[in-house]
């Protein structure tokens, strides 16, 4: 190893200009980055009339303290939404839609999986479309509380019991003919409407998610059995287990909704101005005739903490033999421009260095769109980001190595462990010795150095969980999730919509 150095934990910004190294310090300490909106929360929640009234008991009772039954350093007391978030939620929704076991189980019990998850998905999709077309005051969240038999029933290789199994009516001997035809159309809307269901992915959280982008719904998808998971001990149901993690599902729920509904709870306190980190997405269009179709997208998150989802073009990125994404020069320019035209939209102006992280090296021509797109105005870098699974560190002990060192390899590679050892939390919140991530500069000049500095940061700004640090950064953390949701339907001309959506 030529130089193992540690690398300081990186410090996050809270209100009044604080910095602390654990999200869940600086909110309770100093409350979140951005002030609370006057009105508080504004949530609509659809599920049965028992999710919904789970619901409404788990936003009183996340009103006070949420202590764990044995404490713990890594899984800190939740002091209650108000006083971490310095904002209203009032336990009553602004709308709730009810839904009856009766409309689900209609379609939950299908034996054809297509059918089964598009019906289900149709129940709580359906319903509140149709509100936010007709209703003047719409809430800025929704929540779906779904019946723990639609997270067991409504996903990929689900089967459903004899017992309980229905036969479906197929109109279509394989899933294949049904997304060929859909493609096709008919002159038969009958015919077209049973297809339809083949061509959206059998998993509810991707396919609710995707059938709502374009009307810009933002939601929060929790099982029932998640929202009742309140009992203290000595209470009839009271689950040991379950009751380990009540503090942790407070910090992680209450936090992802305060970004969801526009607040940054915090962001990485020593970061450069006019920095961006692009992360690329790829996953693989089944629905096209070809192995080589996928579609891109992309992930941008700015200085300020702020994340934008662009998807780009659909087209022959696979290549059979390597296994890897690539774009052409035209399709990497376009999406270039896109992340761009957003960042100086929201900036200002262009910024001065992008980052664009991918799982791979990056070929001549697809960096040559990157660079034409960027111009003279902005230095761009990428960043190659795998996790190295053949190199294991060991310390003398019990615990593993810090989260934070780092293998500087030559000026352009390098290791970095994103987990490990945590003197802040005293714990190593994994059970393996961990591996580190193999970083490498493929294209453009930076100090490696600064790279793998600002990767470690970028593990802190996953405002989906309240934790104190990822093993992956933010812009590579859901490519997969991202990628599902983008082809999870028949989703076209989706605009640059903020991160929350996809989450």
């Amino acid at each position: 190893m030529k130089d193992l150095i540690h690398i300081p934990e990186p410090r996050l910004l809270f209100r009044h200009n604080q910095a602390t190294e654990d999200p869940r310090d600086g909110l309770t300490l100093f409350g979140p980055l951005d002030e609370s909106k006057p009105y508080g929360i504004k949530a609509g929640v659809i599920g049965t009339e028992t999710g919904i009234q789970s619901f409404e008991r788990w936003v009183q009772w996340v009103q006070c303290p949420v202590f764990n039954a044995t404490p713990l350093q890594g899984r800190p007391p939740f002091p209650g939404f108000e006083t971490v978030f310095r904002s209203r939620w009032n336990t009553k929704p602004l709308l709730s839609l009810s839904v009856t076991d009766a409309e689900i189980d209609e379609f939950l019990y299908l034996d054809e999986p297509h059918q089964r998850v598009y019906g289900t998905v149709g129940v709580f999709a359906n319903r509140i479309l149709e509100v936010i077309r007709e209703e003047t005051e719409k809430p800025e969240l929704w929540f779906v509380v779904v019946p723990d038999k639609v997270w067991k029933y409504c996903r990929p290789n689900s089967v459903v019991e004899p017992a309980v199994r229905q036969e479906a009516i197929r109109a279509f001997k394989k899933a294949k003919q049904a997304k060929t035809f859909y493609e096709t159309r008919s002159l038969f809307p009958q015919m077209d409407r049973e297809a339809e269901p083949y061509v959206y992915e059998e998993q509810f959280h991707n396919q609710l998610k995707a059938r709502l982008l374009d009307a810009m719904v933002l939601t929060q998808i929790v099982k029932e059995s998640t929202v009742s998971n309140i009992h203290k001990p000595g209470d009839a149901d009271f689950d040991k287990r379950a009751a380990a993690r009540q503090s942790e599902i407070a910090w992680n729920l209450c936090t992802a909704i305060f970004y969801k509904v526009g607040g940054r709870p915090w962001k990485v306190a020593d970061i450069r101005d006019g920095v961006c980190y692009l992360g690329l997405v790829f996953k693989k269009d089944d629905t096209s005739g070809t192995s080589k179709n996928a579609c891109c997208a992309a992930q941008m998150f700015l200085d300020s903490g702020d994340g934008v989802v662009f998807k780009g073009a659909l087209g022959p990125w696979y290549n059979d033999e390597t296994g890897d994404f690539h774009l052409s020069y035209a399709a990497a320019k376009a999406l270039g421009e896109l992340a761009i035209k957003s960042y100086t939209k929201k900036v200002g102006g262009p910024p001065k260095e992008m980052f664009i992280h991918g799982k791979v090296r990056f070929e001549a021509n697809e960096w040559q769109g990157f660079m034409d797109a960027a111009g003279a105005s902005t230095n761009i870098v990428g960043v190659r980001i795998q996790e190295e699974k053949n190199l294991k560190l060991y310390r003398k002990g019990q615990n593993p190595v810090l989260r934070g060192l780092a293998n500087i390899r030559s000026p352009r590679s390098a290791h970095l462990w994103t987990r490990g050892w945590t003197p802040r939390i005293q714990t190593y919140p994994g059970r393996e010795v961990p591996n580190p991530l193999i970083i490498e500069i493929s294209k453009g000049e930076a100090d490696i150095n600064l790279v793998v500095r600002d990767i470690l940061a970028l593990t802190k700004l996953n405002y989906n969980t309240c934790i104190f640090g990822d093993g992956m950064p933010i812009t590579l953390k859901f490519a997969d999730a991202v990628g599902e949701i983008l082809t999870a339907g028949p989703i076209k001309d989706v605009p640059p919509l903020p991160f929350g959506h996809y989450i």
